[in-house]
C-alpha cells in the first residue's frame, strides 16, 4: 500500500475520540474491505452533488474504489447541472437570515436555493433539458426503453454538452460514472427536476412513461447484480439517509426472503454518515444493528455510524481511502 499522505496523516493522529473516530474507523473498514476483495456501494442523499462532492468522488469511482452508486434524482442531474452552469450559480452565505420577500426574490431571478447555495434555473436546468428531451424523444422512436441514469450517460458521452463546461471535467463524477459505465440505482428519480420535465412532457401527450424504465426495473437490476457480485461481499456505504439507502439496502432481505435464495449474502460492511437524530421512528435514525432484525446485516458485519455533516466526512473519508 502507497504511503498516506499529509490528510490521512493528520486524520490519524487527531481524529481519536467520539464521532472523529468513528470517521478514522469507518474509513480503515472500507479500506480493509476492498482490499479482501468485496465491492461497495456508495449511496448518496441530501445534495451532495451541489456540495461539489464530484471533487473528491470522481477519483474514488477513477481507482476503482466504489462499484456501484445509488443516489438520488437530484444528485444524478446536480452534478451535471454544476458542470455545465456553475458561474452562475449564486452563494447566499447568510442564508439563515433571509425573509420570505428575500426567498420570493431569489425564485423571480430564477435562483432555486439549497442552503446557502442557489442553482440557476435557466443555464442549469432548461439548458439540460433541450438535450435530454431529444433523447428521450429518439429512444422513443426506436422503440427503446432505458432507465434515468443511462439517459444521463447518453447525453454526457455524446458531447453535446462540452460547448457549455465550466468545471474541470475530473470534478464531475458523473461523468466518470459515465466513462466506466458504472451501475447506478436512482429510485424515486420522478421527483427530480428532470423527472417533473418528463412527467410534463407525458401529461402532454409528447412521450410515453415507458420510455423511461421504473423503479422496480432498477430493483431487479439491483438484485442480479448483487447476486452476480457478491461472492466476496458487497458493502454499504450510506452518505444521509432517505430512498437512497433504504430502497438499495432491501435488496438483500428480498432476494433472501422473496426470492427464498437463503445463500444470498448480507451486506459485508455497514457505515452510515448522518445527522438524524437516534431514533424516533426515524429509518435514517436507526442505529445499524436495527437492520440485523429486517435481515440485511450479519451479527459479524463491520457497523459504523458517523453522527455528523456529510459534507464534512465524506470527503475526509475520501481523501484517506485515496491515500491523499
Amino acid at each position: 500500500m502507497s504511503t498516506k499522505g499529509p490528510i490521512s496523516q493528520f486524520i490519524e493522529k487527531h481524529y481519536l475520540h467520539f464521532n472523529a473516530a468513528a470517521l478514522v474507523d469507518a474509513a480503515k473498514g472500507y479500506e480493509a474491505q476492498l482490499a479482501s476483495g468485496a465491492k461497495m456501494l456508495v449511496s448518496l442523499a441530501g445534495a451532495m452533488s451541489t456540495a461539489e462532492l464530484g471533487k473528491s468522488f470522481a477519483e474514488m469511482i477513477r481507482q476503482d474504489k466504489v462499484q456501484i452508486i445509488s443516489c438520488t434524482g437530484a444528485n444524478l442531474e446536480e452534478d451535471i447541472m454544476n458542470l455545465v452552469a456553475h458561474s452562475h450559480y449564486k452563494r447566499v452565505p447568510n442564508y439563515r437570515d433571509l425573509t420570505p420577500q428575500d426567498e420570493w426574490d431569489l425564485l423571480e431571478k430564477g435562483l432555486n436555493r439549497v442552503t446557502d447555495t442557489c442553482i440557476p434555473e435557466e443555464e442549469a436546468f432548461r439548458r439540460l433539458q433541450k438535450h435530454i428531451v431529444k433523447i428521450w424523444k429518439d429512444a422513443e422512436a426506436k422503440g427503446e426503453r432505458y432507465l434515468p441514469h443511462e439517459y444521463m450517460y447518453k447525453m454526457l458521452l455524446s458531447g453535446v454538452l462540452e460547448e457549455y463546461y465550466e468545471i474541470d471535467l475530473k470534478d464531475s463524477w458523473m461523468y466518470a460514472a459515465a466513462e466506466k459505465n458504472l451501475p447506478i440505482i436512482c429510485p424515486g428519480w420522478e421527483d427530480s427536476t428532470m423527472g417533473n420535465i418528463f412527467a410534463s412532457y407525458v401529461l402532454k401527450g409528447e412521450l410515453k412513461a415507458s420510455t423511461v424504465k421504473s423503479g422496480i426495473e432498477y430493483m431487479t437490476f439491483l438484485a442480479e447484480w448483487y447476486t452476480n457480485n457478491s461472492q466476496k461481499g458487497i458493502g454499504f456505504f450510506q452518505i444521509g439517509g432517505g430512498i437512497a439507502g433504504d430502497f438499495p439496502i432491501c435488496v438483500v432481505p428480498m432476494l433472501y426472503q422473496d426470492m427464498e435464495r437463503p445463500e444470498t449474502p448480507f451486506w459485508s460492511y455497514f457505515c452510515q454518515i448522518s445527522d438524524s437524530t437516534t431514533s424516533y421512528g426515524s429509518y435514517s435514525g436507526a442505529v445499524p444493528n436495527e437492520k440485523i432484525t429486517w435481515g440485511k446485516l450479519d451479527i459479524n458485519t463491520p457497523k459504523f455510524i458517523i453522527e455528523s455533516d456529510a459534507t464534512i466526512v465524506a470527503p475526509l473519508i475520501f481523501a484517506y481511502l485515496l491515500d491523499m
